[in-house]
């Protein structure tokens, strides 16, 4: 028998010798043809090609089969990586858009920052900055000469509408901090608290925000963590120590590597074990976002209210590269207190069925009947691969991610997503400068709003901002008329067409394209909408929900 199993682990041994040995020649093999390809192009192709803009979209090209959040940055893409984990970079402090005719305009300057400070407005159209003039620049090409050295000062021109003559403003760089809790208030006795990423030193702002409000007399917590899309791991650990006891395991993360495998444990002692806790959260509600949210359901600690969240049981990390580059790149899966994964999407299956995702847009997901259950510690039954299930389902409005969100500037993708497929009118008009520029005109021929309970859209405005996109050249894609299209198509090919051509030309009749009607059906969240966009253009309210965010 002992030679049996000594015969047994020799030939393990062997076969998985030979498979590393196969393994690593196909890698050696692929990385060969792919160097003497570029070395063949570079010599022979008609053209001269630019290395680093061939090889970084052959990078990008492999990394998009991998997942959504494996991402090379080269050395002149470090300051977003930074951005991203600190929520800190050197510049003026605002959100910039480009309009459709190719102009980068303000979208939205942050309070106490530099853009705001010299007195830059939203809508105000960048033209120059010190000798270089912006005509054909792109978003990122502009919020590149923006960016630099905290303490650095240039010269920017800009046009502002309305206004013949140009403006010439002076503006010094400063670091740029995101506040991760751009809002706080009492909502009766409960405390309301908005954390809208994970960046160093969020849980210390949540700590402070906490005992601010129980000062004030809150009695209980809500913590809002709706369209969070999530980002420093030991953050998520932080903020979950301040409602649970000391050296509790909240995380375990599990790689191919070794060294990915850990487990995250509680290190400081709780802010408070009994107050009352809610969680918000919705679609857009992701990463370390989920595991607050997951781990203090887990632990039975929370009530976790709203929509089912994203589903992201990943975990990044950041290795270096030559020439001062960086890879962030999918390590591990990481499991909560009951030692569930809520990874929602299996991309290694999405590439085996990447036909079938493209055809029919159904991502591979786990059936609910074939998913492991688990228990919270109070016995609970939560399950697996489906994000974190709320313990009370309160679905928003169609738009309320977007509008009514504190302190949001705009949308996250899933957010817009969740949009478009409710309304692709609401996208178009979100994202159309006919907006933009109905806010300016409200904006300039309204100089006082003294609080946000004073701001109202009346119907006066709202058949102002109607007139206004009419007169535009507002297109935007209607999902009817394109299904309908689709539909068409199919009946011509199987050769139905011909017997239900007249109910094909009804139906088209029925989905006849009519802006007035659609907008006066959609009328309640257009003017959110228009809120929003007014919202944002008058600095330093203090009332209610709209606070700016950053």
């Amino acid at each position: 028998m002992k030679k049996f199993l000594s015969l047994l682990v020799f030939s393990l041994s062997v076969l998985t010798s030979f498979a590393q040995t196969e393994h690593n020649f196909s890698v050696a093999k692929s990385l060969d043809t792919f160097n003497s390809i570029y070395r063949q192009l570079d010599i022979f192709y008609v053209d001269s090609l630019e290395a680093n803009k061939v090889i970084k979209v052959g990078i990008d090209a492999m990394l998009k089969e991998l997942d959504p959040y494996t991402v090379y940055y080269p050395e002149e893409g470090m300051d977003e990586l930074k951005m991203m984990t600190t929520g800190k970079y050197g510049g003026i402090g605002s959100i910039i858009h480009m309009r459709k005719d190719s102009t980068v305009i303000i979208s939205e300057p942050y309070p106490d920052m530099p853009a705001a400070e010299v007195g830059l407005q939203v809508g105000d159209v960048l033209l120059k900055i010190d000798d270089t003039d912006l005509k054909g620049k792109n978003t990122s090409e502009v919020s590149e000469m923006l960016r630099g050295e905290p303490g650095t000062t240039f010269l920017l021109r800009i046009q502002r509408p309305g206004e013949k003559n140009t403006r010439d403003f002076k503006v010094t760089r400063r670091s740029i901090k995101k506040a991760a809790v751009p809002y706080i208030g009492l909502i009766d006795d409960a405390g309301y608290i908005s954390l809208t990423e994970f960046t160093e030193g969020c849980a210390k702002e949540v700590r402070k925000s906490v005992i601010n409000l129980k000062e004030k007399g809150a009695k209980s917590i809500i913590l809002d963590l709706r369209n969070n899309g999530g980002g420093l791991l030991n953050e998520a650990i932080d903020m979950v120590n301040l409602f649970t006891p000391k050296n509790l395991k909240i995380v375990e993360t599990k790689g191919k590597m070794v060294a990915a495998n850990y487990s995250y444990t509680t290190q400081n002692d709780p802010l408070d074990l009994e107050i009352p806790l809610a969680i918000l959260v919705d679609g857009s509600t992701a990463s370390a976002s989920e595991i607050v949210s997951g781990a203090l359901q887990d632990l039975d600690r929370a009530v976790v209210v709203g929509t089912e969240t994203f589903g992201k049981g990943l975990v990044q990390s950041s290795r270096e590269l030559p020439y001062n580059g960086s890879l962030k790149l999918t390590t591990a899966k990481y499991y909560i207190p009951s030692g569930r994964c809520i990874q929602k999407i299996d991309y290694k299956k999405l590439r085996q069925d990447a036909e079938t995702y493209r055809t029919t847009g159904k991502r591979p997901e786990k059936a609910d009947s074939t998913k492991t259950i688990f228990h919270t510690a109070g016995g609970r039954e939560v399950t697996e691969g489906s994000g974190i299930k709320p313990d009370v389902t309160v679905k928003h409005d169609s738009i309320s991610p977007v509008v009514y969100y504190p302190l949001a500037v705009g949308p996250t993708i899933e957010a817009l997503n969740t949009m478009a497929t409710q309304s692709t009118l609401l996208v178009s008009l979100f994202n159309d400068d006919a907006l933009t520029d109905w806010g300016t005109k409200y904006f300039q021929s309204h100089p006082n709003v003294p609080t946000v309970k004073d701001l109202t859209i009346t119907d006066s405005d709202y058949a102002d901002f109607k007139q206004m996109v009419k007169n535009s050249d507002f297109k935007y894609d209607r999902t009817s008329e394109k299904r309908l299209e689709e539909l068409k198509k199919i009946a011509k090919l199987e050769g139905y067409y011909d017997d239900a051509k007249e109910e094909f030309e009804a139906l088209e009749k029925k989905f006849a394209h009519n802006l007035d009607r659609e907008m006066d059906r959609r009328k309640e969240d257009i003017c959110r909408l228009m809120s929003q966009e007014v919202i944002k253009r008058y600095q330093g309210w203090q009332s209610g929900r709209c606070h700016q965010r950053r």
